[in-house]
């Protein structure tokens, strides 16, 4: 299973008792939609819902931190996704939150993991097939493991200031890494960490929404001024859109890929963190 896969090979994979669909629908705090309504109202045939807003770790301060291991395992279980099972994961979100399911899913153990092209809009349009209301799911092994080597800190990030030993990957809009628009959270400085490069994670995308590939997608990160066969980590506001970044990497080939967690609202907050302002 490639890591990014067609409507059609999913319509056709159906069913299969290996395969198991998530919908990782998120969206920000504040927005009106309801995104476990929505799956409830309409979702692919046999997909579970994914709510990553719970899927955190609750004693952090800060939003959207990796969960423990231990938490992570359990939930997949209790959704019935086990060790062996090909994943697919798609959303209906301007946030692309299908790709941070991607990674924590690859963080935490699994290995067959995709992303579904154009997701839940895109298979709505194609006229496919929907249920709705809440599925019934059999609990499943999955292994309690993390591998936290793609994953930094704000200690790593402010030793990559001095090393300069990984390029680091804005995925916040252009005005919100310039400092010239407001923060969507409280008491952040706008700007970006000195010497990172923005590339908006819907630079990522077709106007159909499906992605970037080839040298449309090497193109974006090009015009970024990012080196994709360089070692690279990603940042955005808290840690969800990093992860278009990272998967639109990956994509292209990319073996050295690491997200900082904390992101924006852990060093935007920081009153020692060096922070720059205007275009990189």
């Amino acid at each position: 299973m490639t890591p990014l896969v067609k409507t059609e090979w999913l319509a056709a994979e159906l069913g299969a008792n290996d395969l198991r669909i998530i919908d990782a629908t998120l969206f920000l705090t504040g927005d009106a939609r309801n995104a476990r309504a929505e799956f409830e109202a309409a979702h692919i045939p046999g997909a579970v819902f994914i709510d990553l807003d719970e899927l955190v770790d609750t004693g952090n301060p800060l939003p959207n931190m990796l969960p423990a291991p231990e938490k992570f395992a359990s939930r997949m279980q209790a959704l019935g996704l086990g060790d062996g099972s090909r994943i697919v994961i798609y959303d209906n979100s301007p946030l692309h939150s299908a790709a941070r399911a991607w990674w924590m899913l690859t963080v935490f153990g699994a290995h067959e993991v995709a992303i579904l092209d154009g997701g839940l809009p895109k298979w709505l349009a194609e006229g496919r097939a929907l249920e709705s209301g809440k599925p019934v799911v059999r609990h499943r092994h999955f292994t309690v493991w993390a591998d936290t080597k793609p994953v930094r800190t704000m200690a790593a990030m402010i030793d990559n200031l001095r090393s300069k030993a990984e390029q680091v990957v804005d995925a916040r809009s252009g005005g919100r890494f310039a400092g010239t628009e407001p923060e969507p959270h409280a008491n952040l400085r706008g700007g970006h960490i000195p010497g990172s490069k923005n590339l908006p994670q819907t630079n990522l995308f077709n106007a159909d929404g499906t992605w970037k590939t080839g040298a449309d997608l090497q193109a974006a990160f090009a015009a970024a001024g990012v080196d994709t066969t360089k070692p690279l980590v990603t940042t955005c506001g808290s840690g969800i859109t990093a992860a278009v970044v990272a998967f639109g990497a990956t994509l292209l080939g990319a073996k050295d890929v690491a997200l900082y967690d904390g992101s924006w609202s852990e060093w935007g907050a920081s009153p020692t963190a060096p922070v720059v302002t205007g275009a990189a």
